[in-house]
């Protein structure tokens, strides 16, 4: 299961997506909305996406993840529009036959979502806002650092 949508995000949908008996293991992640980044007091976030590109380039990670880790299933749930502080922006849920895959495979599969799928976040605080996240912005970020 691969979704980008508006809704409240319930991270059983994506545990029940990933369940197999084959599994020993399963991992899951939530990105939640926190009041603090880069020394400033964050009122709410923004999150835009491309929802049909976000979800196909979530399964091509899942694809990779499932083969360079021996994963069972992979789900992953991003959500747009505004959220709130202590709101869940991403969930996401690995299964696989040991407690080692599942770590290892969660950690490189958030990083990879956070580097690749095209979603943008917007933070906002009291006195600004500013675009701070997506593929786009990090191609911006490495491309100044050569």
């Amino acid at each position: 299961m691969f979704r980008v949508t508006p809704e409240v995000l319930d991270p059983n949908d994506a545990i029940q997506a990933v369940e197999d008996p084959a599994a020993g293991a399963i991992d899951v992640f939530l990105g939640v909305v926190r009041n603090e980044n880069k020394g400033r007091s964050v009122d709410y976030l923004e999150y835009e996406a491309y929802p049909e590109m976000a979800e196909k380039v979530m399964a091509e990670i899942a694809d990779e993840a499932r083969e360079r880790f021996g994963l069972l299933h992979c789900s992953v749930m991003h959500r747009t529009g505004r959220l709130e502080i202590g709101e869940t922006s991403l969930v996401v849920a690995i299964s696989s036959a040991h407690r080692a895959a599942s770590f290892e495979g969660g950690h490189w599969f958030v990083n990879e979502i956070k580097k690749r799928v095209p979603v943008w976040k917007k933070e906002v605080w009291t006195d600004g806002e500013e675009w701070i996240e997506g593929p786009e912005s990090l191609g911006v970020q490495q491309a100044g650092e050569r």
